[in-house]
């Protein structure tokens, strides 16, 4: 049941994302230091310094959009090989693994340019964080990839995991070029045959 005292938290969080979603959009767009706060403000319908009851400043609101991003994807990956997702076994699971990894990269390409672009712009304890999370969701992969490949090395197999990324990733430079129903199976087609190939 929804009460009055839910609403306040239940708004600002929705502002907040909605703060988060702009900035991606205007980060890709004109870069980290090419965009101001007035700007963000802008983006969103408020002033500039209105964003500073949201966020401590431009640096915190870069940490926490890549923070959120790292950690989704590593929880979502988690469920996936737990089981929780409902895969079945190795194979399955893997075909879960990609479509958690293909779904971020056809919805989300902004993101990808942030990270890929500023991620040194991220203060380092946060970046610390991220990058920690990052290792921890390829690992996630590379248990699935050793059940599946149990004589290819570990370094192959994170090697391999890397280069997917890659292939997925490159949605940013063919957003709009195929709807989603094409680009989506075409890049499972392409991330399988690229697996098969580096660890035979």
């Amino acid at each position: 049941m929804t009460t009055a005292s839910d609403t306040p938290t239940r708004s600002r969080r929705n502002r907040r994302a909605e703060i988060l979603e702009a900035a991606a959009r205007l980060f890709a767009a004109r870069g980290f230091h090419g965009v101001s706060i007035e700007d963000l403000g802008a983006a969103v319908g408020v002033s500039g310094p209105a964003l500073y009851r949201h966020f401590d400043g431009k640096d915190a609101l870069l940490s926490e959009m890549l923070l959120d991003v790292s950690s989704r994807l590593r929880e979502s990956a988690v469920t996936v090989v737990t089981g929780a997702g409902g895969a079945a076994g190795p194979e399955e699971t893997l075909d879960a693994l990609l479509d958690v990894q293909i779904t971020f990269a056809t919805d989300h390409p902004a993101l990808i340019t942030v990270h890929d672009r500023e991620l040194g712009n991220v203060p380092e304890p946060a970046r610390r964080q991220i990058r920690r999370l990052q290792r921890l969701y390829v690992e996630e992969w590379v248990t699935v990839l050793a059940e599946l490949h149990p004589d290819c090395p570990a370094a192959r197999l994170r090697a391999a995991t890397h280069a997917v990324f890659g292939l997925l990733n490159s949605t940013p430079h063919s957003a709009g070029e195929l709807p989603a129903q094409d680009m989506r199976p075409m890049l499972h087609a392409m991330a399988r045959a690229a697996i098969a190939a580096s660890v035979r």
